[in-house]
């Protein structure tokens, strides 16, 4: 919320700040805690409140603008939780006491700054400048007086004027930058040695007794949550092409003469002329000069047509084409006047013309090159006519079917059955869709929908969505045509809600067996690296690296080679007075020993240091405001009333949203 603060160039996180804050934005500071709600007040800011109003707005931009950035991958559930509202409640309250403060000091801005921010704005900008036409024109679009504007946006100014100034100031000390540069570029040469649990996996045993134990004393780690099994239809475009019926012969060849451009081509000549002007408001003398003129140049070209370029140069009044000896490229029926045309196109290949009279003088023209029609016939296109003409009917058929598989869905909510006899499509089923997510087919008994060819599409958030929602799960309804993309559409219908349970011994006993030879392979390889690493730190010269360690390598914090954080941790606390040292690892893939070589300071990196300071600078910053405004609540006061404890650990009623 404070990036506005911070960076009030931005007119789409200024449109934000008036969709939440609407009464501040319009009436300003000081009518701010002119607003009051009664008993839904949620938290006390000094004079003013923060109502349960208030929390609504910004809950319901909040969605919206993760909805618009996210699209259908957007899930509603990931803020339905009491830390994200939480977290949203304390944005508010932040913003409350930034106001009051600003208030309470008589912040403001001059119309001269006022001024310098507005113009500042990129979107408000023509070529990097300040533009009134597209002021006018964004406004305008934003539905927003010019005068509720620049109120709101002196408001922010005056706001920024709180916590602006830590921003600019924040600065690390040199010395924590190059303290920090220097631990991130130091290095260790190191050598590893892994102890993978997977080789030990083959020595392992497993009774029915360890089955049984695992299973009484990890039951939680066992349990399905709730989930739906689901009937569902599917409109693609694979089922509007099965429901359209072949194409007659005469549909094909329809098509293909009135397509006829896309299969055959044309037939063209590639031309050269000469031209001696005489338009339309040439006089008869001057016209007849012309002819003669040209007469005479087409009688010298067609005594000599390996000349044609150089008289074209030479003689040819359209200056455009005479630099290039005449030459006009590939011409096709339709480019050219009827008698230019017809005179073109009867001349064969190197064939020179007589005098051609046009509209802009008169002509002589070369074939340089000619071709004839070419291309498929019909028979040779048919197979390509036909699916071009199948994909046609295809999308007019999908239309079609779109639309009555709205109106069916919606007239028979108790049943899928009447929309899949009209359409022709099949009641598909699967089971194992929880609310947040498809279940693994080994939770599910038959029919998992995470095995399934469409488990793409019933993974959708808006799937689970519709499937989870009051009128589906409670009333067993139709939901409406669910739109995946373009050319996918989904109805689904709860068939059967399954509540969360522990999945019996019998169904759970293969993964069980499969977990403790994991556990135990894991606690076998961590038991042989220690075991090593106990002998490596035991030996009298450590000068060279025993058998089993890999290859040596630099890393360093900023570098890691690739190597795991908890192992590059490990290397950089050992010691680097008394090398080679040894230290190990251990984890769930089993252990690590390491083996540490040399430590060496790294060589200064200018990039890093600048990028860590202004890194710094900004974490810093963010720290100051933090600290700022912890003491601006005690200053202001700021108390949580009963309902904000409801409200964050329970959310909003559905009545209430």
């Amino acid at each position: 919320m404070f990036d506005f603060i911070r960076s009030h160039q931005r007119l789409m996180q200024l449109v934000l700040l008036i969709l939440i804050f609407p009464s501040f934005a319009l009436v300003g500071i000081s009518g701010y805690t002119n607003y009051v709600s009664g008993d839904e007040d949620l938290v006390q800011v000094g004079d003013a409140t923060i109502t349960l109003q208030d929390f609504e707005a910004a809950q319901r931009n909040q969605t919206q603008q993760l909805q618009a950035r996210m699209g259908a991958a957007f899930d509603p559930s990931v803020l339905e939780t009491p830390q994200v509202r939480e977290s949203l409640l304390e944005s508010l309250i932040d913003r409350g006491v930034i106001i009051d403060t600003a208030q309470r000091e008589h912040f403001s801005v001059s119309d001269t700054v006022l001024r310098r921010a507005i113009s500042a704005i990129p979107e408000l900008q023509v070529d990097g400048r300040f533009s009134p036409e597209r002021y006018n024109e964004v406004l305008a679009s934003m539905g927003i007086s010019s005068r509720d504007f620049e109120q709101s946006q002196r408001s922010e100014l005056a706001l920024q004027r709180v916590l602006g100034p830590i921003a600019f100031t924040a600065n690390v000390p040199a010395t924590v930058e190059q303290y920090l540069s220097k631990a991130l570029t130091a290095q260790r040469t190191v050598r590893l040695e892994v102890f993978d649990a997977a080789n030990y996996e083959a020595d392992i045993q497993v009774d029915e007794a360890d089955i049984q134990a695992w299973y009484e004393n990890n039951q939680e780690q066992l349990r399905v949550p709730e989930y739906v099994k689901a009937d569902y239809l599917l409109l693609n475009e694979a089922a509007a092409m099965a429901a359209v019926a072949s194409p007659t012969e005469q549909q094909l060849q329809d098509y293909y003469e009135q397509n006829k451009r896309r299969y055959v081509l044309p037939p063209r000549v590639q031309l050269s002329h000469i031209l001696i002007q005489a338009g339309a408001d040439a006089s008869a003398d001057e016209k007849q000069a012309a002819r003669k003129k040209a007469e005479e140049i087409a009688t010298r070209v067609a005594q000599q047509p390996e000349q044609f370029a150089d008289i074209a140069r030479e003689s040819s009044e359209d200056i455009g084409s005479a630099n290039q000896g005449g030459q006009l490229g590939w011409v096709t029926r339709g480019t050219l006047p009827p008698n230019l045309e017809q005179a073109v196109f009867s001349l064969d290949k190197g064939e020179v013309s007589g005098v051609v009279e046009g509209p802009d003088g008169f002509h002589v023209f070369l074939a340089n090159d000619v071709q004839a029609e070419r291309g498929e016939t019909f028979e040779q296109a048919k197979a390509k006519v036909e699916a071009e003409v199948r994909r046609q009917l295809g999308a007019e058929q999908f239309a079609d079917m779109a639309s009555r598989l709205r109106d069916l869905a919606y007239d028979n909510p108790q049943s899928l059955e009447p929309a899949a006899q009209a359409l022709g499509l099949e009641i598909k089923s699967a089971s194992g869709i929880g609310a947040d997510r498809l279940l693994a087919a080994r939770q599910v008994k038959g029919n998992a929908a995470s095995a399934g060819e469409d488990a793409t599409l019933l993974e959708d958030p808006r799937v689970r969505r519709a499937l989870f929602s009051n009128a589906l799960m409670a009333e067993k309804q139709n939901s409406g045509v669910i739109e995946i993309s373009p050319d996918t559409m989904l109805v689904v219908r709860v068939n059967e809600v399954v509540p969360s349970h522990i999945q019996p011994l019998e169904d759970v006993k293969e993964v069980i067996r499969q977990t403790l030879v994991r556990e135990r392979a894991a606690q076998a390889a961590i038991k042989a690296g220690e075991a090593a690493l106990q002998a490596y730190q035991n030996q009298a010269d450590k000068a060279e690296a025993p058998e089993g360690f890999g290859t040596a390598q630099t890393i360093s914090r900023s570098n890691p080679q690739g190597v795991n954080p908890e192992v590059l941790l490990a290397a950089f606390d050992v010691a680097s007075g008394s090398l080679p040292a040894y230290t190990g690892v251990s984890g769930d893939s089993g252990y690590v020993v390491v083996r540490v070589e040399s430590a060496e300071q790294g060589e200064a990196n200018e990039n890093l240091n600048v990028a860590l300071q202004r890194e710094l600078d900004m974490l810093w910053a963010q720290a100051e405001e933090r600290a700022v405004l912890r003491e601006l609540r005690k200053t202001v006061g700021v108390e949580m009333l009963p309902e904000a404890q409801n409200v964050v650990q329970e959310g909003l009623d559905d009545e209430d949203a």
